[in-house]
């Protein structure tokens, strides 16, 4: 039987591929979704471009455990030499968009599900959601679900990690600032030139360290990763534009963090643009993480933002497929690595719920 859900897992992902789905327009693909619940006799729900399930056996005594990974995609880039939207499978490779971010994943979530989802007495419930809007962090993904499934106690959300074990994650606050000066005519001097009072900003922030260092994420990542200033050549603009990104550990909450740029940065203005991506962890001690541990996988921090981010329950991150693929041209997952993906998540489960 595991043998047929990975094969049927292997041709929904191919199916996934040649739909399209960019964030918010993934109703094509929540077909393919539900689909497959109908092919295999699970009742499900479809909440907008989300889809979800519970175990037939669901029991409201017992913790609940959500399995997640999304179904929409990025823009495919200019760099592209196969067709994005076509599957292809070449030297044990299958190519295509969000075959690694985060289909492959995706696939081996729901034929793990599907594995567990008429067996009687787990410990644990499960609730599976394939959602939607992740790449944009859009107001109808997953973070729309979680006053609609049941109150979910931990959670495995599934993007490219290697199936190692990602016991940490790093949130992101995005902050606009300004740097202003006096505008005027290029000919006539300016000691007050906005462009120039933004070279020692920039230095600023280039300097800028957070003190708290986390032993799973590292340091604070601080990056000004866009400058925007002037219409004309004659003209000295009366401001200066500048976007920050900031990862933040599990060290500093958000709202800390926009509170020290806010107080020490030397811009005019800074604003964060929102404060709820924040960090997200496990207990290394959490008995899934211990699963991982003792079948052989090994623990670390992801750079990387998921949905954990809207979670406030434990979660671990783990997917087969690579991060370093995703967003990249001609983007591909091993077949392989599908089948290992499925093959540990259900030696995974049957430790900690069967």
């Amino acid at each position: 039987m595991t043998g047929d859900l990975t094969q049927n897992a292997i041709e929904l992902l191919k199916n996934l591929i040649e739909t399209p789905s960019l964030s918010s327009q993934e109703d094509q693909t929540a077909v393919l979704i539900e689909q497959w619940f109908k092919d295999n006799n699970i009742p499900y729900t479809r909440t907008k471009n989300n889809v979800w399930a519970t175990n037939k056996y669901f029991d409201d005594s017992k913790p609940t455990l959500l399995l997640n990974s999304h179904h929409d995609t990025v823009k495919p880039n200019n760099g592209y030499t196969k067709d994005p939207y076509k599957a292809i499978v070449e030297k044990g490779k299958l190519y295509g968009l969000g075959s690694n971010d985060a289909g492959g994943c995706l696939v081996s979530l729901m034929a793990t599900f599907t594995h567990f989802y008429a067996k009687k007495e787990l410990i644990y419930n499960l609730v599976i959601v394939a959602s939607a809007e992740e790449e944009s962090s859009g107001p109808d993904g997953l973070n729309s679900m979680l006053d609609i499934i049941p109150k979910v106690a931990v959670a495995i959300v599934g993007e490219p990690t290697l199936m190692q074990l990602a016991v940490a994650e790093k949130g992101l606050v995005v902050f606009d600032a300004i740097v202003k000066g006096k505008p005027g005519h290029a000919a006539h001097p300016n000691d007050d030139n906005a462009i120039y009072n933004t070279i020692n900003v920039l230095k600023w922030f280039k300097d800028f360290k957070f003190h708290k260092t986390s032993e799973a994420l590292g340091e604070v990542k601080l990056t000004v990763t866009q400058i925007n200033a002037g219409k004309q050549h004659n003209a000295v603009p009366a401001e200066v534009e500048l976007v920050i990104d900031v990862r933040v550990n599990d060290k500093y909450t958000n709202k800390e963090v926009a509170e020290l740029l806010i107080n020490n940065s030397p811009c005019d203005r800074i604003i964060p643009r929102g404060l709820t991506l924040n960090s997200s962890s496990i207990p290394v001690d959490h008995e899934l993480v211990k699963a991982g541990i003792s079948i052989g996988r090994e623990t670390y921090g992801s750079p990387t933002l998921s949905d954990q981010a809207c979670l406030s329950c434990p979660s671990l991150k783990l997917g087969p497929g690579d991060s370093t693929r995703s967003h990249t041209a001609d983007e591909f997952i091993y077949i392989n690595e599908i089948e290992e993906g499925i093959k540990i998540y259900i030696e995974l489960l049957k430790k900690v719920i069967a």
